[in-house]
């Protein structure tokens, strides 16, 4: 397996020093934020699709804040003094993020008001300040405000008997500062930018958006009718989503996350947004009312808020400023060969004459994932289906296809995750529809999130009771199946199917099961498993032979497993790792890590596929499934790794590797000192690039 040699060797770290060996989780997630925005910043993308990635990057900077900044700001407010790996406390972390953000938030404002909204007005795409509308788009605009906006309006006063309000998480407000006529002293007010309203207004017949803050804005004296309006400006807050749980303790498990969920809404605010031209006292104003700390969680920006809202203008139809991406195509043992008359194929016939990997979202979700599950619920065949749902779309049809197989009388057993984080109320809501209809559904373990991605099927046949097994790397999940890159496995191996069967008595019975004959289960065996393998290409090494490590994952933080890497390294073992987002492992040093490279790949789809390669002299073994090398991954969730043993299915890993590793036009290093470096000189297709191309041949 060939692969880019782009190490960078450098002699400042001691690698007997722990606070050196490893990188800063938090940083190295900015750090992958960073490259995100930089796919905005490229002016090879087309336009909507650099406006899409500014809104990713937006976004992902919220979910930020909730987790990992509400964390440590707990643990600070705890007087949690544990060092991270690098050795840093909870305030040098804060301290450390703050100084990150506020030069990527500059640039994120910087490239949306100086680049990107004047290329979308080269396009004809306008997105106008009110200044800049004609009379006639004022009136329509005005009109729209009467009509659609006005009457969801509450503005809600401050004062002696009129508390603060409480300003919902990511909720977009505006901080209005009045003053009655006579009076000196000026009064405040707040009025919240209604969500159930697109925020950008689009004027019918053209291209031309307004922002809904900057209508009510230039609306608002129709709110305080006789009043002088002093000022009206935007804000924002986010809110911690780190909330402490204690599981041990809860009698109903759903009960506790549902009551979590009301007591997310109240959380504490770790970051105060506003625009740069709000006045000192507004500001002032707002700082005492919420509670926050005005040298720690308050960011200005001189560009709108909340700018994950920009995926509006992304998904505009207008191809010539999108990616070109060919629809996804049917994997070729799934195409039916009777094309004259377009008759199915028998995916159970299919799956018999040997296992199936599908690649998404190059090759078709609906006809392969889903198309088994919609075969399997009308099958007369089809007695029990079991399913672990993790995240799912909205009006998802793998659920309508699970109540369709409850329909038809068949066991249908489905654990649904309830606590995966930001799906806790939409999970909820599939719990109690499947339970309606008469689906066993279970949701979760004390203490551990089921985060593996596994679907059996059990089939009477003339042969006898027959199971089939999907063993994938993501969500049963219709939407991101077409923007993620994953990978499934279909099988119907007796020993593997046993094993699967074993892990959902494992979810839904709480068996003690753990001699699982292939497949590699958290929080169980896949632990020990893999450093078992990493030791053994240790020992390959030692006496001699070829050792190889290949590893495909999004994070990478375990100090197990990183150490044990790391003395893999300094044995001689040779180890590319692509890690999509952060990376806590320093390639790289002298003395540690100089056997190993680091790379990650930022393309039109999220890398999600985990993939794990271990060269075994020869005999080299192939896993995916839906586990990180991360210490939630490996010990607090349950999840599931299975073997590769085809020679055909490990060729197409093989592929997919060496696709990705030298790739020269989305692929960046990551080198000893953090930094991560685009490669040069940026040549050919990109790895996704290549794969729609591949795939579309077959």
């Amino acid at each position: 397996m060939s692969l880019v040699d782009s190490r960078t060797v450098i002699s400042e770290v001691d690698p007997r020093d722990p606070a050196q060996r490893y990188l800063n989780r938090e940083s190295s997630w900015l750090a992958f934020n960073r490259r995100v925005l930089d796919e905005a910043l490229a002016p090879h993308n087309p336009l909507l699709e650099r406006v899409n990635f500014l809104a990713i990057s937006a976004n992902n900077l919220d979910e930020f804040f909730m987790k990992r900044v509400g964390g440590l700001q707990r643990q600070l407010a705890a007087g949690v003094t544990k060092l991270s790996m690098d050795g840093k406390r909870p305030l040098e972390q804060l301290q450390m993020i703050r100084a990150i953000v506020l030069q990527e938030a500059a640039e994120q404002a910087d490239l949306l008001v100086e680049t990107l909204i004047p290329e979308l007005h080269e396009q004809g795409v306008h997105i106008h300040g009110w200044a800049e509308l004609t009379a006639a788009q004022r009136d329509w605009v005005t009109d729209y405000f009467d009509k659609m906006i006005l009457p969801i309006l509450t503005p809600l006063g401050v004062g002696p008997g009129q508390p603060f309000p409480f300003i919902s998480n990511l909720s977009l407000s505006l901080a209005v500062l009045v003053r009655r006529h006579g009076e000196r002293q000026p009064r405040f007010a707040r009025v919240k930018v209604p969500a159930n309203r697109p925020r950008f207004i689009q004027v019918p017949d053209e291209l031309t958006f307004v922002r809904l803050e900057e209508i009510i804005a230039h609306n608002i004296g129709r709110l305080f009718v006789g009043m002088e309006i002093i000022e009206a400006t935007p804000f924002r807050v986010t809110r911690n989503a780190d909330l402490e749980r204690n599981e041990e303790e809860a009698d109903d498990l759903l009960e506790m996350i549902e009551e979590e969920l009301r007591n997310r809404r109240f959380a504490p605010i770790v970051r105060l947004e506003t625009v740069d031209t709000i006045s000192e006292e507004l500001l002032a104003w707002l700082i005492q009312e919420l509670g926050v700390d005005s040298a720690r969680d308050v960011y200005q920006s001189r560009a709108p808020l909340g700018l994950a809202d920009l995926v509006e203008i992304a998904r505009l139809d207008v191809p010539v400023l999108r990616f070109n991406t060919p629809a996804p195509v049917l994997h070729p043992r799934l195409r039916p060969q009777d094309s004259e008359h377009d008759a199915g194929v028998d995916l159970f016939s299919v799956i018999r004459q040997g296992d199936l990997l599908v690649h998404h979202p190059f090759q078709s979700f609906a006809t392969s994932v889903l198309a088994l599950l919609q075969a399997a619920a009308v099958d007369p065949h089809v007695v029990a289906i079991k399913q672990t749902l993790y995240r799912t779309a909205p009006n998802s049809p793998i659920v309508a296809a699970l109540l369709k197989a409850t329909e038809e009388g068949k066991e249908v057993n489905v654990q649904v995750e309830i606590k995966a984080r930001f799906d806790e109320a939409n999970n909820i809501e599939w719990v109690r529809r499947l339970e309606s209809a008469g689906a066993h559904v279970t949701y979760g373990f004390i203490g551990l999130k089921t985060h593996s991605k596994t679907m059996l099927i059990v089939r009477d046949e003339p042969e006898g009771t027959r199971r089939y097994v999907h063993i994938g790397t993501g969500n049963y999940h219709t939407g991101t199946a077409r923007l993620y890159t994953d990978l499934g496995l279909f099988t119907c191996d007796p020993a593997l199917c046993q094993d699967v069967a074993d892990l959902f008595n494992y979810l839904t019975g709480h068996s003690a099961f753990s001699d699982y004959r292939k497949l590699l289960v958290a929080p169980v065996n896949m632990r020990r498993r893999f450093l078992e393998m990493i030791r053994r290409e240790l020992e390959h090494a030692a006496a001699g032979r070829p050792g190889r490590i290949i590893a495909k994952m999004n994070q990478l933080e375990d100090q197990e497993i990183i150490d044990a890497l790391y003395e893999a390294s300094q044995g001689g073992v040779q180890i590319d790792l692509i890690v999509r987002g952060f990376c806590c492992l320093r390639p790289g040093v002298p003395g540690l890590s100089e056997n190993i490279r680091v790379m990650t790949i930022i393309g039109r789809f999220l890398e999600h596929s985990r993939i794990y390669y271990f060269g075994n002299d020869g005999r080299p073994e192939y896993y995916i499934g839906s586990a990180d090398w991360m210490s939630r991954n490996l010990d607090w969730r349950v999840e599931a790794v299975t073997p590769i043993e085809s020679p055909a299915l490990q060729k197409e890993l093989d592929f997919i590797l060496r696709t990705v590793m030298n790739d020269h036009a989305q692929a960046w290093d990551l080198h000893a000192d953090g930094t991560y470096v685009r490669r040069r000189p940026r040549r050919g297709k990109g790895s996704q690039a290549q794969f729609l191309k591949h795939y579309h041949k077959l």
